[in-house]
């Protein structure tokens, strides 16, 4: 037997079972009424504006496959990729292990327009170093804007960690970009290898990707209320801690996880409120996503069927 081979999905199932219990003592206090209350007490402007948010995150996801095509050199009908991004992110958003099972589903799609095995790995690579780019270069920023956003999580100040902390991630930044001006040379493991991005990659890197984390994070900043809000600012600080967490623990969907920390993160607020928007972020950002993802997958699979059959 392969322990490996389960040790990722037990821990994400391990994960989800511990938050929930956690979710519990939290919110023992709360019922499903005062939920549904919190949720009813949105505005309508409050859910428009949260999901045209969702429409602008998944289409800024869609410009991390066309970023990683461009730097692959391959040519792919602008549709095809959107649509290929939208459910690659719908389906491993709730799946979990978003880079094996966005990897899977990459394949498939996109060998049906020529790209190798090869190159759907490039393109997966340049995805995920776009996401995690992404993500240091906008807690970098929150860190240094907003050093007292960790205090949230401990209790206690942590201000000058905060900050020193911040200014190292944003080096990070500078230093891939520097990287990139050098040319230096391609990354190879084994008969795999990545070239380093040029600048004018690097630069559609930093522009989009920071806007899907800002999007994503305004779909649970406009449903909140203004009571006790923190601000926007605030709201993506601890939007990106959650995040992040949810994604290391490997739990579908980031389960439960995402909604400890982010509850945590948000202790001065209303939990029913914060609640509330979080199960609207689930919505517009997980749940429908699948829904349309699930159809469009359907979709494909009967064309390439009457394909072969014809």
């Amino acid at each position: 037997m392969n322990w490996r081979r389960y040790f990722w999905p037990v821990v994400g199932i391990a994960a989800v079972i511990f938050s929930i219990l956690l979710l519990w003592h939290e919110l023992r206090g709360v019922s499903l009424d005062d939920v549904w209350d919190g949720i009813t007490a949105i505005p309508a402007k409050g859910w428009i504006l949260a999901a045209l948010s969702s429409v602008l995150a998944y289409a800024a996801l869609a410009g991390y496959d066309h970023i990683a095509l461009l730097h692959i050199g391959k040519r792919v009908s602008w549709l095809f990729v959107t649509l290929c991004s939208f459910t690659t992110y719908a389906l491993s958003h709730n799946i979990g292990g978003s880079v094996f099972s966005g990897a899977v589903i990459r394949y498939r799609a996109y060998g049906t327009r020529g790209l190798s095995g090869q190159d759907v790995g490039v393109l997966v690579a340049i995805c995920w170093i776009t996401f995690i780019l992404s993500t240091i270069l906008m807690l970098g920023l929150v860190l240094v804007l907003e050093p007292q956003i960790l205090d949230r999580f401990s209790g206690m100040e942590h201000h000058g960690l905060s900050e020193a902390a911040g200014i190292a991630m944003l080096l990070l930044i500078v230093a891939y970009a520097f990287g990139s001006w050098l040319h230096l040379r391609p990354l190879k493991i084994g008969s795999f290898q990545i070239h380093y991005p040029a600048l004018p990659i690097v630069a559609r890197q930093l522009l989009i990707g920071p806007v899907e984390l800002i999007a994503a994070a305004a779909i649970i900043y406009f449903a909140l209320p203004a009571a006790h809000n923190p601000g926007y600012f605030v709201v993506l600080g601890v939007f990106l801690v959650s995040f992040s967490v949810a994604q290391i623990s490997h739990a579908p969907g980031g389960l439960g996880v995402f909604e400890v920390v982010f509850l945590a993160g948000m202790s001065d607020m209303d939990p029913v409120a914060v609640l509330a928007a979080l199960l609207v972020f689930r919505l517009f950002y997980l749940i429908a996503p699948l829904i349309i993802g699930l159809g469009v997958v359907l979709f494909f699979e009967r064309s390439q069927f009457s394909r072969s059959r014809g």
